[in-house]
C-alpha cells in the first residue's frame, strides 16, 4: 500500500523547522518532496546537535526523511531555469521566504502560476500579509511572546516564559500540511490551483483562543479572556510521596469517585464541587484539595486507585523515560533505520494510522544536493548540461552527473 499523497510532487523551498516539519508530514503521506536548498550550507537545521558527518544532525534526519535534495544557486539564470522546469512538473510549491525575496528571484505566486496554472502555492510567513506586521521578522520565540502564549505563563507562574519546545513552528507546520492537502482536494474537485497563506502569528492566536476566548466570546463580553481551569497556578503535575503525576477527574462521577478514594466522601455533596460549572468557579479550592490528597500516597498507589475507579491518571515522565516507554515500544514509535551514510538512525514513525493508505518512512534524509543530478535528469537534462551547471556553481552538492 502507498500513502494517500503518492503521485503528488511538492517543491519544498523551506528551511529551519516550520516548513521542513510540514513537508515531512506530506512526504510521510507519500508525496515526492524535492527540497531546494541554497549552497553552500543548505538548511541551517542540518547543523543542530552533534552528528557523524557535517550537515547531518539528528533533528534534520528526522524532519527531512522522505525528501530528495537539490542545491541550486537561484541567483544564477541556469538555476532559475531549472526551477522553472521543476515547477512545470509539480503540484505544490511551499516556501517560507519573505514574499519580496521570492519576487526578486522571479517566483512570486503570479510568476509561478504563469508557469503552472493549477499549482498550489503556499507561503509560510510570520504574519499575514494583510496586516501591519507583514514585514516584521518572525521566529518561534517572537511569536510565543506576541501571541499571548508566553503571557499565559505569567498568569500562572508570575512571569512570562517560553514553552520548552518550538511549539509555534511545529503547530504552523502542521497547519501548513493540512492547508496544502485541503487545497489539493479543492483542485481535484475544481481543477483550480490557488495561493495559500499560512501565517505563524494568526495560527498561534487561533490555536490559543480555542478555549481562552472563554467568556469574552460574546459582544458585549460576559467575562474576561482566559479559561480559568487552565490559568490557576494549582493546575500542574502533583507531587506524590515519591514523584509526580497528573490526575484529572473531569466528569461529575469521576470527581465523586476521587473524593471517595481520597477518603473525603463528604466533598461530593459540597455545593462548590457538585457540577462542572461550580467546580470551574472554585477551581483554586478543588485543585488545592487534589494536591493535598495526592501528596499522601505514592505514584504507584495512586495509579492503581485511579485505574480501579476509572479516573484518568498518568505519571510524569522524563524524555529518557518516554523513549523507553513500553506502550511506545508496543506500537514501534521509535524506528531504527540504516542511513546510507550516517549509519543506524532512530526516527519517530508517522503517528497517524490509516487502514488503506498508511504513511511510512521510505527514504532517508538526503545529504546536501544529493539528488541534484537525478532530479535534473528527470527534467530532461543530459550529463553535459548537468556538468555545466556544476562548473558554474548553479548546481551544488554531492550528486553524480
Amino acid at each position: 500500500m502507498t500513502g494517500a499523497l503518492d503521485g503528488y510532487r511538492i517543491i519544498d523551498i523551506t528551511s529551519i523547522l516550520l516548513g521542513p516539519y510540514g513537508t515531512q508530514l506530506l512526504g510521510d503521506a507519500g508525496a515526492d518532496v524535492i527540497k531546494v536548498e541554497a549552497p553552500p550550507k543548505g538548511d541551517s537545521t542540518r547543523y543542530l546537535g552533534q552528528a557523524h558527518s557535517p550537515g547531518m544532525g539528528g533533528p534534520f534526519l528526522n524532519m527531512n526523511r522522505n525528501k530528495r535534495s537539490i542545491a541550486l544557486d537561484l541567483k544564477q539564470d541556469s538555476a532559475r531555469e531549472a526551477l522553472v522546469k521543476l515547477i512545470e512538473t509539480a503540484d505544490v510549491l511551499v516556501h517560507n521566504m519573505r514574499p519580496q525575496a521570492m519576487d526578486r528571484l522571479g517566483f512570486s505566486y503570479d510568476a509561478v502560476r504563469a508557469i503552472k496554472p493549477d499549482i498550489i502555492y503556499c507561503g509560510c510567513y510570520g504574519f499575514s500579509q494583510q496586516g501591519r506586521y507583514k514585514d516584521k521578522p518572525a521566529y518561534d520565540d517572537l511569536i510565543q511572546a506576541c501571541s499571548g502564549l508566553a503571557g499565559l505563563f505569567e498568569a500562572v507562574e508570575g512571569e512570562p516564559k517560553f514553552a520548552p519546545t518550538v511549539m509555534v513552528d511545529k503547530l504552523t507546520g502542521l497547519m501548513m500540511s493540512q492547508a496544502v492537502t485541503t487545497a489539493l482536494l479543492h483542485r481535484e474537485r475544481t481543477g483550480m490551483g490557488q495561493f495559500v497563506e499560512v501565517p505563524m502569528f494568526e495560527t498561534m492566536v487561533s490555536f490559543l483562543m480555542v478555549e481562552h476566548i472563554y467568556e469574552h466570546g460574546f459582544e458585549p463580553p460576559l467575562g474576561p479572556l482566559g479559561y480559568k481551569r487552565l490559568t490557576t497556578p494549582l493546575r500542574r503535575p502533583h507531587r506524590t510521596r515519591d514523584g509526580y503525576m497528573a490526575v484529572l477527574p473531569y466528569s461529575d462521577k469521576q470527581w465523586r469517585e476521587f473524593f471517595r478514594i481520597a477518603d473525603r466522601p463528604e466533598l461530593a455533596d459540597d455545593p462548590r464541587f457538585t457540577d462542572h460549572t461550580t467546580r470551574n468557579e472554585h477551581v483554586h479550592e478543588i485543585y488545592g484539595l487534589l494536591a493535598e490528597a495526592i501528596a499522601e500516597k505514592t505514584t504507584e498507589q495512586w495509579l492503581a486507585l485511579c485505574e480501579a475507579a476509572q479516573i484518568p491518571a498518568m505519571p510524569v515522565l522524563s524524555l529518557d523515560q518516554v523513549f523507553a516507554d513500553p506502550h511506545l515500544d508496543d506500537v514501534g514509535m521509535f524506528e531504527q533505520h540504516d542511513h546510507p551514510t550516517e549509519g543506524r538512525v532512530v526516527l519517530t514513525k508517522p503517528p497517524v494510522g490509516y487502514s488503506e493508505s498508511p504513511g511510512a518512512i521510505r527514504r532517508q534524509a538526503p545529504r546536501l544536493g544529493q539528488h541534484g543530478a537525478e532530479v535534473l535528469a528527470e527534467l530532461g537534462y543530459d550529463k553535459a548540461a548537468i556538468k555545466a551547471m556544476r562548473n558554474s556553481g548553479a548546481l551544488a552538492g554531492e550528486g553524480r552527473n
